[in-house]
């Protein structure tokens, strides 16, 4: 897959709100409107605001695409998708692994459009030595996962799939694995995988002893670069709107990087405006320069 263009890491040195920005007039011209989900659209109780929901569905009526961009898998982000009322357009599943079409003329509401994979097997059984305790969890896109151990209720969607840990992988290439943590600390987890020296393969690395592992080169940004060029918007007409570490690249490749008001400093760098933050509707403030004002 193509790496889509990067702009400098540091993109602003000050802390602004979205909403009060100087920003040209809406024109009839869309743009495309990249969301991450929890932490920007959904609050940390996993509640969606009256306002940003209104905002969002009338981003869409005024003609932009709308693209949900998240962590989550595709069986995950398909209620969010419901609870915007998003039955058309495209959304970026699995941090930039799975790029799905939705379509309600379609059997099961959605097609998938994309599919990135890797031999996930070899890192398994590394991360495995450095860390005997961890949790693996290996995507069946649409489905779930086949997990080694069962994670904790809420921390992912789909069904789980409790198999031998060396039926992980099964043999196939797969879009992404999930690590979580066993007895270790979160400092210590990341300790053990800046260690590894990992190549070949992108990962991000959460806040809980946490990582994401998908292959080399993909990420939100990278699909949604997939998307924008299908789409024909140019570049200059890209808002993104997110919260964490996954999140930065997706702000990076934005003609309009907008990073939540709580994000910490690393995310709100790689961005070059800051919003409110997720429990004062972030999300709405951002998106309020482009919608129409009547």
């Amino acid at each position: 897959m193509e790496t889509p263009p990067r702009h400098p890491a540091a993109r602003s040195e000050t802390t602004t709100v979205a909403g009060s920005l100087e920003t040209p007039a809406l024109t009839i011209d869309p743009w495309l409107i990249a969301l991450d989900i929890d932490g920007t659209l959904l609050d940390y109780d996993g509640s969606l605001s009256p306002a940003v929901r209104d905002a969002v569905i009338a981003a869409e009526k005024a003609g932009h695409h709308v693209v949900l961009a998240s962590g989550r898998d595709l069986t995950a982000m398909q209620p969010i998708a419901k609870m915007l009322g998003l039955t058309s357009g495209r959304i970026v599943c699995s941090n930039g692994c799975v790029i799905v079409r939705l379509d309600p003329h379609f059997g099961a509401g959605y097609w998938i459009e994309q599919v990135s994979t890797f031999d996930a097997e070899p890192l398994i059984r590394s991360i495995a030595e450095h860390l005997p305790t961890a949790r693996f969890a290996v995507e069946d896109v649409g489905r779930g996962y086949r997990v080694n151990e069962l994670f904790n209720e809420g921390e992912l969607g789909g069904e789980f799939h409790l198999v031998p840990f060396d039926q992980l992988a099964n043999g196939a290439l797969v879009t992404r694995v999930v690590i979580r943590g066993g007895d270790e600390t979160p400092e210590e987890f990341e300790r053990a995988i800046a260690s590894l020296g990992m190549t070949g393969v992108g990962y991000f690395v959460g806040y809980n002893a946490w990582m994401d592992v998908v292959p080399d080169g993909v990420s939100k940004a990278s699909a949604l670069e997939n998307v924008r060029q299908k789409l024909g918007i140019p570049p200059e007409r890209t808002l993104a709107i997110g919260d964490g570490h996954n999140d930065i690249d997706m702000l990076q490749w934005a003609g309009r990087g907008v990073a939540m008001g709580q994000a910490d400093l690393e995310v709100r760098m790689a961005a070059n405006h800051v919003t409110e933050s997720v429990t004062k509707d972030g999300v709405a403030h951002a998106l309020r320069p482009i919608l129409p004002t009547h």
